[in-house]
């Protein structure tokens, strides 16, 4: 299904990795920063839409109160406050879609190459275009500390292996992404409570626990994936992260207090340098 789209960037892939020193490691990062920024026109749009949704949440739960009896109403209120708002549900599905196709081409492409062995450049190399070439027979697997072929792992002796700095950055990234949605899951909490019946509270629950289970899904499954894979987990997390700081106008906030925090810090080493 997704073939159409592998051989470009599988190309694209080899050639930045002779671009970048023949480094598999940055190779994979600019990749992915690169396809995120060609996938901006499509996720912004779609994360501001979900902003405008979150803010419309807690009105949206008095309708469901409201017209609890009559779902044909409830549609229709619905539907009536989305254009009052010039909130389109369903503009992010197409997206969304051309997003997820585009994101399983580079895991099916990195899961392909980031294996050991001189077999891995024999078989790639059929499918190079013909400006596109390896430096050497084999591609370079070291970067950082990693083994890009290998699992991220800490290895304590008489313990069991720990999950790496990378996947738990990964995880991390996931959590926080996750938490943006906090203050709306709070607002439907609070509505919940109010409703009867329980599928509003089932509902609010299944959001709270979606907070922690992509982060622990996450480092399961840095147990048996390549680094590699890894990588570009946590380079796409990070960069969704950002996106997410920016549509919720939380990034420059941040930024304000990164600055005075910065700002103090430099006012007080003055000042102790000053009385020393």
């Amino acid at each position: 299904m997704f073939q159409f789209l592998n051989r470009p960037i599988l190309n694209l892939l080899i050639l930045l990795y002779e671009l970048l020193f023949s480094n598999l490691g940055l190779a994979i990062v600019a990749l992915t920063l690169l396809v995120g920024l060609v996938l901006i026109p499509l996720t912004l749009p779609q994360l501001k839409a979900a902003q405008e949704m979150q803010k419309l949440a807690p009105r949206l739960e008095k309708l469901k109160k409201k017209y609890k009896d009559d779902k044909q109403k409830l549609m229709q209120a619905q539907m009536e406050l989305y254009k009052k708002n010039g909130v389109n549900p369903a503009a992010g599905c197409l997206p969304q879609i051309l997003r997820l196709v585009i994101l399983v081409s580079l895991y099916q492409v990195f899961n392909q190459v980031i294996r050991p062995g001189a077999e891995v450049v024999a078989s790639i190399s059929q499918y190079l275009y013909s400006f596109v070439h390896l430096p050497s027979q084999t591609l370079n697997l070291n970067f950082l500390w990693l083994d890009l072929s290998r699992p991220d792992l800490i290895q304590i002796p008489g313990f069991f292996p720990l999950p790496g700095m990378l996947v738990v950055l990964a995880a991390l990234c996931q959590f926080l992404s996750s938490k943006l949605m906090t203050p709306v899951v709070k607002a439907e909490e609070e509505e919940a409570k109010t409703t009867e019946g329980k599928s509003d509270d089932l509902a609010v629950s299944m959001q709270k626990q979606m907070t922690f289970l992509f982060p622990l899904i996450t480092l399961v499954i840095g147990y048996t994936l390549p680094s590699g894979v890894i990588l570009y987990w946590f380079i796409f997390s990070l960069f969704t992260l950002v996106q997410q700081l920016v549509a919720s106008g939380k990034f420059s906030l941040f930024s304000k207090k990164a600055v005075i925090f910065l700002r103090n810090f430099k006012e007080r080493k003055e000042e102790f340098n000053s009385e020393s």
